[in-house]
């Protein structure tokens, strides 16, 4: 059984051109800096022209194995974190599949115990 991250952030206002070039920048250095070549990474699906207000929108395939997913999810929430920030006044759904991830103005999009270390490595993490 797999599981994914799924993210979609709507607002009534197109991006700008700043904020595109933000996303943009982003997205090129998550790719740059994700762990694991094997594994899918932050991936948005081409904006739907049937959904004028939606911004971006995609998803992320887990990995099976306990180690290597929270590493992953670590990453790409960290990703969606600075998405969030570069498209304010969007409204944001982030979701683990049905288990909403929260958001904290200061934290961004994080799960308790998702960056212990001793935790990662108990579970055959990196």
């Amino acid at each position: 059984m797999s599981v994914s991250l799924y993210y979609r952030a709507r607002r009534a206002l197109p991006p700008t051109e700043a904020e595109s070039a933000e996303v943009e920048r982003v997205v090129a250095a998550h790719l740059a800096a994700f762990p694991y070549d094997d594994q899918e990474c932050l991936t948005l699906y081409d904006r739907n022209a049937g959904e004028p207000d939606e911004l971006l929108a995609g998803s992320t395939k887990m990995p099976l194995e306990p180690g290597r997913m929270l590493p992953v999810l670590a990453a790409v929430l960290d990703s969606l974190t600075e998405l969030r920030r570069a498209l304010p006044d969007a409204d944001w759904h982030v979701h683990l599949d049905d288990l909403d991830i929260p958001w904290d103005e200061e934290q961004g999009y994080d799960l308790p115990g998702l960056r212990d270390p001793g935790l990662v490595a108990e579970l055959g993490g990196p």
